[in-house]
């Protein structure tokens, strides 16, 4: 008896259903539609991508960070992650100034692959409107909408 052979797509589909079911959702998180999450501890939140989404976009190799002491808007572009597969914009979840930036993660991009609630964080930033945190999605809503 001969195995049947597996090709690309049922291998794209198995990857699928890994990151339909395997994703990672920290219950102590706030998420974004766009996939981005964020830590709030007092008047900082630290902000970064999701595990479902560095799944998605597979091997990055690249991010750039907004600069200390910007201001920015909640929905602002403020950073680019790019893997082997395409580049995304990093949309603020929240309005404040960026307070701290995650060198690491720019020197060491994989890192957002193996730790992206982790050591593979983007920046910090002083929340200057902290009620937008209730504009975003819940960890069971952020799995809903990722299908989970």
């Amino acid at each position: 008896m001969s195995l049947p052979k597996i090709g690309f797509e049922n291998l794209r589909n198995l990857r699928n259903l890994r990151t339909k079911f395997m994703s990672n959702i920290p219950s102590d998180l706030k998420y974004t539609k766009s996939h981005e999450w964020v830590r709030v501890s007092g008047d900082t939140a630290t902000i970064g991508i999701t595990d479902h989404a560095q799944q998605e976009l597979t091997d990055i190799v690249f991010v750039e960070l907004p600069d200390v002491g910007r201001n920015i808007k909640r929905g602002d572009a403020c950073a680019v992650v790019e893997s082997v597969k395409t580049a995304s914009d990093i949309y603020s979840p929240v309005s404040g100034e960026v307070l701290e930036t995650n060198r690491a993660v720019v020197d060491d991009p994989a890192s957002v692959n193996s730790e992206s609630y982790g050591s593979g964080w983007f920046f910090k930033i002083k929340l200057s409107n902290p009620v937008e945190l209730n504009g975003l999605l819940s960890p069971d809503d952020y799995k809903k909408q990722i299908g989970g």
